[in-house]
């Protein structure tokens, strides 16, 4: 793998250390679901929807980004590509989020594929419950 493949993934993961440290987890310990019930009362639910409003104008606009919908009624957003990363927020169905890349992470009901959004933080979410518009984004 060269340099160049190499510096988004590091620029990635640095950020997403610093967010990790300084955003606090939501409590509770769901990490994506398809009922209705497992949406409970989370922090920022209202704010989420608003900023994804705003948000999905400006998208387009930066060509290393790609975009898509959250299918789950509630998806918790991680620090890892797996069940075990910090929650970092919440996302809510319907929300459209700015994708950086795709990684294989740990399989979800069939899909290993995980997608690092930067949705003013860096975060993982498990691409069984993101569907993509557009086209697929890029390996990380």
């Amino acid at each position: 793998m060269s340099l160049r493949s190499r510096l988004p993934i590091a620029v990635a993961a640095c950020a997403l250390a610093v967010t990790a440290l300084a955003t606090p987890a939501v409590a509770g310990d769901e990490w994506g679901s398809d009922s209705p019930s497992a949406s409970g009362n989370h922090q920022n639910q209202g704010q989420n929807q608003s900023q994804s409003q705003n948000q999905g104008q400006g998208q387009g606009q930066h060509p290393r980004l790609y975009r898509g919908v959250v299918t789950a009624s509630s998806l918790a957003l991680r620090s890892a590509p797996n069940r075990g990363g910090q929650i970092i927020r919440w996302a809510e169905r319907g929300e459209v989020v700015s994708i950086f890349c795709r990684t294989n992470g740990q399989n979800i009901q069939g899909n290993r594929q995980w997608y690092l959004l930067t949705d003013g933080t860096w975060a993982w979410g498990s691409a069984r419950y993101i569907r993509t518009t557009g086209t697929t984004p890029r390996w990380c």
